[in-house]
């Protein structure tokens, strides 16, 4: 049979929704940028050199708060929106089919977490491997070397954390933001399209974990990535719940955050490939057997959990009106 959402959307017409949306929500993003971004051009600026203008101003640590709004419109309005109005027009306007419930407990978050932990030590070997292989491509390493240079330049005029309430407005911005944003829109939203329509967990989880990195734009870091991707996809999997996913996202993002406030205070010079420690292989393959271990675990703690979810799911199915949202009176 197949695959439909409650509203009676296939697969391929939810995943056309979704990048509908995502288009959308592209050129929004591109028109508030614009609109941010003329406001800090300084006056009289001819408007052949606006463009230039602009990505000048935004290295100013002067205009600091408009390059931190600018990341969070930019989230906003690519992942979080678009994902919302798919999961509204195909399944209805409750967040509970994007992941939202309320059944979840501090074993799944404190496991979740660990497991992101773990990851990450798998995924930190893999990175050093990953340099000396793109080293032999020498157009891929420039341009590796290229998007390293612009992210570690982003990320340093964002971290510029001088006092405790700019600490707690980064953890905000840098940290909680980007974990809920991303984790509703690949997780929430395309995992679920993808896991449902193919009947394959592993193949829709393992897809979703790619384009999650990809996005990220990073040659270096695509393979750390996209296991960091395939284990959040693995949480979101066996729990049903997309809070886990968030906490245990927007905690590895503030040990970052936390890093660069304590090299600010320092006043260190910040460099983001010198965040993570060198681990070496036989940490990683450990890794992987405590990975297994913890996945065991959250099995057994999210037993009764992933029942209440599917019991819900069932009566939302039955109760909840049938008709598109959009023609629908």
């Amino acid at each position: 049979m197949q695959y439909k959402s409650n509203k009676g959307y296939t697969g391929v017409g939810q995943l056309g929704m979704l990048l509908l949306f995502l288009g959308a929500g592209l050129m929004l993003t591109t028109v508030l940028q614009v609109v941010i971004g003329f406001s800090i051009v300084p006056p009289g600026t001819p408007l052949s050199q606006i463009g230039t203008a602009m990505l000048e101003a935004l290295k100013d640590p002067a205009n600091v708060s408009a390059s931190r709004m600018l990341q969070v419109v930019g989230t906003l309005c690519v992942l979080f929106i678009p994902a919302a109005l798919y999961s509204w027009v195909c399944n209805g306007k409750n967040p509970f089919w994007l992941g939202f419930n309320k059944y979840l407990n501090l074993y799944q978050v404190a496991i979740g977490f660990l497991l992101i932990f773990m990851a990450n030590l798998l995924a930190m070997p893999l990175q050093e491997l990953s340099k000396k292989v793109i080293a032999l491509f020498p157009a891929l390493n420039a341009l590796g070397k290229s998007l390293e240079a612009a992210y570690n330049e982003q990320v340093v005029l964002l971290s510029n954390l001088k006092s405790i309430p700019e600490y707690i407005l980064a953890l905000v911005i840098m940290a909680f933001f980007p974990a809920m944003f991303e984790e509703v829109f690949f997780r929430g939203a395309l995992q679920n399209i993808l896991v449902k329509w193919w009947k394959n967990p592993f193949l829709g989880i393992l897809v979703t974990a790619l384009i999650f990195s990809f996005i990220h734009l990073s040659v270096y870091l695509f393979v750390s990535r996209a296991i960091l991707g395939f284990v959040l996809g693995l949480i979101y999997f066996k729990t049903k719940n997309i809070w886990i996913n968030i906490i245990a996202h927007f905690l590895n993002n503030a040990i970052a955050v936390s890093q660069m406030f304590l090299l600010s205070a320092k006043k260190a010079k910040l460099d983001v490939s010198e965040l993570d420690p060198k681990v070496d292989w036989w940490v990683g393959l450990l890794a992987i057997g405590i990975l297994v271990v913890f996945f065991k675990l959250l099995d057994k703690h999210s037993e009764t959990n992933k029942m209440n979810i599917y019991t819900r799911e069932q009566a939302l199915l039955i109760h909840e009106p049938n008709g598109n949202p959009l023609t629908s009176n």
